[in-house]
């Protein structure tokens, strides 16, 4: 007789980040005896929506998942691919864990950033470790993206003057997964979107520097999750990171076939055992 899966239960609502940015997010649980918290960080042009197998995964499992859409994003209030500064978004991140904090005060928090959202969650976890008790990032924004250098030059050039002068990324769709319904399910989502401002652009370059320059810092267990075949964000990027990080707890898998996003693409199920067993060997014993 085959088990049946607990029932998930499913959450939306808004919550003003640091400087009252009304920012959307999703909660998702099931009556499992609760395992650990995991807040997800999407990627740029993404949305919270695109994390459904992670929650089909991990939820019934006693987990419970928060993911917000980002200043900028999906159902989020902000101009469509826009910051002021990168600590906008470390904000946002903040915002929601203090959410998180008051609705589950007793339970290990680790956070999950994909792409841009990888990124997002380095800078973060680097500079507030205190509440973690690890970080997962896929396919990590750090600096080696298809994003062509001649935008990226024009972008610094004009994020002085002109800082909201934005541009089509030109990321192809097709780059995030073979099966083509599921890229053409991101081709007519709403949500997403290919915008990037010229000042996202250069903060995005100094903050992979910046993470680069501290990655020996890093002082909380850490999965790093590398699709080889992705050509958008580059694995050099996330391979380099890596070498560079000295704490003993990291842990690098690589997917030689996979394609940008990672937990859509074939090897999904693959992807999420091993996220699946690697926080489970990062809960305390005592939960």
């Amino acid at each position: 007789m085959a088990t049946l899966e607990p029932p998930i239960h499913h959450h939306t609502g808004y919550f003003p980040s640091h400087d009252q940015t009304s920012l959307y997010y999703q909660h998702w649980w099931s009556d499992q005896p609760t395992q650990a918290v995991v807040v997800i960080v999407h990627g740029l042009g993404a949305h919270s929506d695109l994390f459904q197998n992670v929650v089909a995964a991990l939820v019934p499992a006693g987990y419970h998942l928060y993911a917000l859409d980002l200043r900028g994003h999906g159902r989020s209030s902000g101009r469509r691919g826009y910051i002021n500064q990168w600590g906008e978004f470390r904000g946002d991140v903040g915002a929601l864990l203090a959410l998180v904090t008051q609705e589950q005060p007793t339970v290990p928090y680790f956070l999950m950033g994909h792409s841009v959202g990888g990124a997002i969650v380095l800078d973060y976890t680097l500079r507030h470790p205190e509440l973690l008790q690890g970080a997962i990032v896929s396919n990590p924004a750090l600096g080696a993206i298809s994003i062509s250098p001649v935008k990226l030059t024009i972008a610094r050039l004009l994020s002085q003057i002109w800082p909201t002068f934005s541009l089509n990324t030109g990321v192809d769709n097709a780059a995030g997964a073979r099966d083509p319904a599921i890229v053409e399910s991101y081709n007519q989502d709403p949500l997403r979107h290919t915008i990037g401002s010229a000042r996202l652009a250069t903060e995005f370059l100094d903050t992979a520097a910046w993470i680069d320059e501290h990655a020996t810092d890093l002082q909380v267990p850490l999965l790093l999750l590398q699709s080889e075949a992705d050509s958008v964000t580059l694995p050099q990027g996330s391979e380099r990171l890596f070498d560079r990080i000295t704490i003993a707890d990291k842990t690098r898998k690589t997917y030689p076939e996979s394609y940008h996003e990672i937990y859509d693409d074939q090897d999904y199920p693959t992807v999420l055992q091993d996220v699946r067993q690697w926080l489970e060997q990062h809960i305390p014993q005592s939960i």
